[in-house]
């Protein structure tokens, strides 16, 4: 009998190490959050003026950090543009979705070096709403650190991630409210 009881001993004590171990894995498995940033500008301009500007898939010119664009597809979906930037990163995209009649474009990163920007699987959408002659801009994106372990170098952590987006996005913005409004 007493065998029996020893071996039910082993067995939930076996059973208790299991369990404490499944409820506390996701404290040990957590990887990046998904980041998001949203800027936005007002542009004295009409809206199918800064829409001639940011729906052109092909041409992120505008942008003071960019040296040149080119691609194919036009600004359709499943068009690509590669981007070289004036530091010398390169930038591939994609459109995922377009909507001339509501001026707005979605596109993703196809590839990137982390050093260049510190993302991973992001997608974006630019767009352009028209408010009293006025238009305003909103530009938002979503993605994940460029360390997709735990413990990022800072370099790579969600904190940079979101300052380089956000930077990125707020330089192109000013960029293009200067050339939308002619100054």
């Amino acid at each position: 009998m007493s065998f029996v009881i020893a071996r039910r001993a082993v067995v939930v004590a076996a059973l208790s190490l299991v369990s404490a171990a499944v409820v506390s894995a996701p404290a040990f498995a957590h990887g990046p959050s998904r980041q998001k940033v949203v800027e936005k500008i007002e542009i004295d301009a009409p809206a199918d003026k800064v829409w001639g500007i940011v729906g052109n898939f092909q041409d992120l010119n505008w942008h003071p950090s960019v040296a040149s664009t080119e691609g194919t597809g036009g600004s359709d979906v499943g068009a690509k543009r590669k981007i070289t930037l004036k530091n010398g990163g390169v930038i591939e995209e994609s459109a995922t979705k377009v909507d001339a009649a509501g001026k707005s474009l979605s596109y993703k990163i196809d590839n990137v070096d982390v050093k260049v920007v510190p993302v991973n699987n992001y997608s974006s959408t630019i767009s352009v709403k028209e408010e009293g002659g006025k238009s305003v801009v909103e530009w938002k994106g979503a993605f994940y650190r460029g360390f997709m372990n735990n413990d990022p170098p800072p370099e790579l952590s969600d904190e940079a991630a979101v300052k380089a987006v956000s930077d990125f996005y707020k330089a192109g913005l000013a960029a293009l409210k200067a050339k939308a409004e002619g100054k």
